[in-house]
């Protein structure tokens, strides 16, 4: 549905598009920053998402805050999965008290991953808030530790910091799984991720058509099928044609399409080989129901 930007108004959600036969998941997601924590709004997202064939989602912390939520919430919900860590820009709150819960969260049913974690080196030039790049090593090395440790996958967050996550993954010993998240490489980061077996989540930003796109568009339409993800990272990064717009779970089918289309594959096996992906790294089968 809707190839074309009807109003270009920033405050209507796009259309719901049509169902990908087969369904599809999203791989990375933030309900809570949805509006979703109130059981009202929660199971309207979710309903949303159902209906446009989404079949699973993993909603990923940013904090301590988000991580008991994201634990809490798909514990009650067979769709919803949780990923539980610190964002690298709060590395500065990885105190002894954050690690044990965060370790205690881990290990709670129907959690899947360790992160949001990484590098972030555009925020550290624009917010005082940001922790600082050898804080941000720091809790990224711990983390992945903690993946190790766990036997979860890494769901890694890489802003303007490609060569510093990847020296920090081969210098610790990468985990098992390794998520590249809203991947935001060109073709050389996919060509390390392939050898390595990393998997390459691509969001929205893979669909925009602006000049700064173009290197990430390459490396979308050169990712091994067998290590593509797809992911909405809801509420941000909504897809083209309808950039601007407010962004959920149910909108990752128009990112699926216009990945298909780049990649000259029918949207339905492209879709398939994401959602193999993302029960194979996250063991989506070998979760207890709620």
């Amino acid at each position: 549905m809707g190839r074309s930007d009807p109003g270009g108004d920033g405050r209507v959600p796009p259309p719901v598009p049509e169902p990908i036969p087969g369904g599809i998941v999203d791989s990375h997601t933030h309900l809570d920053a949805c509006g979703a924590t109130d059981p009202a709004t929660l199971a309207a997202v979710l309903d949303r998402a159902t209906a446009s064939g989404v079949t699973a989602m993993v909603t990923t912390a940013d904090d301590l805050a988000s991580a008991r939520w994201a634990a809490r919430t798909a514990a009650g919900d067979a769709r919803v999965f949780a990923a539980v860590g610190l964002h690298p820009t709060r590395s500065r709150d990885l105190d002894d008290a954050a690690r044990a819960e965060i370790e205690e969260l881990a290990a709670r049913p129907r959690v899947v991953a360790v992160g949001e974690t990484g590098l972030d080196d555009y925020w550290t030039t624009r917010r005082e808030d940001c922790a600082p790049l050898d804080v941000q090593r720091e809790a990224f090395a711990w983390h992945i530790d903690l993946a190790k440790r766990t036997g979860l996958p890494l769901v890694v967050h890489d802003r303007e910091a490609h060569d510093g996550i990847v020296d920090v993954l081969r210098a610790e010993g990468a985990p098992e799984g390794v998520v590249f998240h809203c991947f935001s490489g060109g073709p050389e980061l996919t060509r390390v991720c392939a050898a390595q077996g990393w998997l390459m989540s691509f969001s929205g930003t893979a669909t925009f058509r602006n000049a700064n796109a173009a290197e990430l568009r390459r490396a979308a339409a050169q990712a091994p099928e067998d290590l593509l993800l797809t992911e909405t990272d809801a509420p941000f990064l909504t897809p083209h044609p309808y950039r601007g717009r407010p962004n959920e779970p149910y909108c990752v089918p128009h990112t699926a399409r216009d990945l298909a289309e780049l990649r000259d594959r029918p949207v339905d096996a492209l879709a398939a080989a994401a959602t193999r992906n993302a029960q194979r790294v996250f063991r989506l089968a070998e979760q207890p129901q709620p």
